[in-house]
């Protein structure tokens, strides 16, 4: 059945001009779908890293070598302003991966990076700014906080995220060591600027809908996946959009039966729905109407398995 919805959306895309690259669907072991409107690729998967993060968080965690009450400022003692807010000081890696810092802004987004905000040191610039709220009371989408929560598992695994993953999951899983971006001293950045193919994009999908395996090999323990796609902070409700319904730890809850997705801009996507034992991913062009896609794919497939 999924072949058929998937074929119905590729000709939808191709009578109406939607602005897809690729499209992809697979169970926990296989590519069952996979059709491309552009050459095979890598891209930038832009936010969708968040998500591979999120996993290299959870096997740190499983290694004990962190924790998500691990608090920011005591992983960095000696990057601290002279004096401290004690909001700032009680950031903890949980509410860096909820999008709950207490920042209260947007920061370090592609568009700040590109400019040269925080410019030679990221940690040192975010380490100045004002904390406004509460950490962990309210969502507020910044690429900063997955910044900062990926510079705590190099300082907790003693090395690179890059290195890390390509170790725990890119190697295991085939997928080689992608080009990413990095931020100006060289760590890459752990919020976006990934570049991957959208059948390796996907297999991370494949690895969360098989409760932390791929191929039978155990990658992330099972209670991670849990926990990582349950809906851990509510995001501000969006009547024109149904795809905002709750946020857990890097990954965005879907409003499907028990599915959840990762998610990067301009429509790097891969959604989860593991009552129907399946995993969709659709990468896009940064120009054209991503929402547009959205529609789509919602009304062809998604809402259909």
């Amino acid at each position: 059945m999924i072949e058929k919805f998937m074929q119905e959306f590729v000709e939808e895309a191709r009578e109406t001009g939607l602005p897809v690259e690729a499209v992809a669907a697979g169970d926990e072991s296989k590519v069952i779908f996979e059709h491309h409107f552009a050459p095979d690729l890598p891209r930038n998967i832009y936010s969708h890293t968040k998500s591979f993060l999120s996993a290299a968080v959870g096997i740190a965690a499983a290694e004990g070598k962190l924790s998500l009450e691990d608090r920011l400022a005591d992983f960095f003692p000696d990057r601290l302003p002279e004096h401290p807010s004690p909001r700032l000081l009680s950031i903890r890696l949980k509410d860096l991966l909820t999008m709950s810092s207490g920042f209260g802004e947007a920061y370090l987004m592609g568009n700040d990076r590109r400019n040269g905000t925080g410019f030679p040191d990221y940690m040192a610039y975010m380490l100045s700014r004002e904390v406004k709220e509460e950490p962990g009371s309210r969502f507020c989408y910044s690429t900063a906080d997955s910044i900062l929560a990926g510079r705590m598992l190099e300082k907790a695994v003693g090395m690179r995220l890059s290195e890390y993953l390509y170790r725990r999951l890119f190697e295991p899983m085939d997928i080689g060591f992608p080009l990413w971006e990095n931020d100006p001293q060289g760590h890459p950045i752990g919020g976006g600027g990934m570049f991957l193919k959208i059948a390796d994009m996907m297999k991370l999908g494949q690895l969360f809908l098989a409760g932390g395996r791929f191929r039978g090999q155990r990658l992330v323990e099972e209670s991670w996946v849990r926990e990582a796609a349950a809906k851990q902070i509510e995001t501000e409700p969006d009547s024109a959009d149904i795809w905002r319904c709750g946020y857990g730890y890097q990954f965005w809850r879907s409003p499907y039966p028990d599915s959840y997705r990762a998610d990067g801009a301009f429509g790097q996507i891969t959604t989860v729905l593991p009552r129907a034992g399946l995993t969709v991913s659709v990468q896009c062009p940064e120009t054209g109407d991503f929402e547009r896609v959205k529609r789509a794919l919602h009304e062809i497939v998604l809402s259909r398995i």
